[in-house]
């Protein structure tokens, strides 16, 4: 499988969780295609890419009003129809439906969205292992 990421970080939590979860899925034998910023996609990675998980930070009010930031970016991602994709985000307190919203905006991209995850910035290397299993998971059952 052939992964390329997209992020968008603004205290490197983001992008450090997508380095945990590329290095957990490349000893799955997955290969990544690439790891860029959502503002910036390589799009040759996702090109070259089976699925493409795209990440974002979680922003609001502490517990009230979260929401993905850059959603109407992501939203306006190069088409990616034909495409398997994954959401995650991260988060200090709460995501409250900062996930739904992400996965809404990288289906609006006509990608398939096979699942998602937020993760808490305190556990990261916890999540980014639960992220990882399940996308190994959800792709070996789509396979079937």
């Amino acid at each position: 499988m052939k992964a390329a990421i997209l992020v968008e970080s603004l205290t490197g939590n983001t992008w450090t969780a997508a380095e945990k979860t590329a290095d957990l899925l490349a000893q799955e034998r997955w290969s990544i295609t690439g790891l860029s910023k959502v503002a910036r996609p390589d799009l040759t990675s996702i090109q070259a890419a089976d699925i493409v998980l795209v990440g974002t930070w979680v922003h609001g009010a502490f517990v009230f009003g979260q929401a993905p930031w850059a959603v109407n970016s992501i939203a306006n991602l190069p088409a990616m129809r034909g495409k398997k994709a994954a959401a995650f985000c991260t988060f200090a307190l709460s995501p409250g439906g900062a996930l739904d919203r992400l996965t809404a905006a990288v289906g609006d991209t006509g990608a398939y969205v096979i699942g998602g995850l937020a993760m808490s910035r305190g556990k990261l290397d916890a999540h980014a292992e639960q992220f990882a299993s399940r996308l190994v998971d959800a792709v070996s059952a789509s396979s079937r």
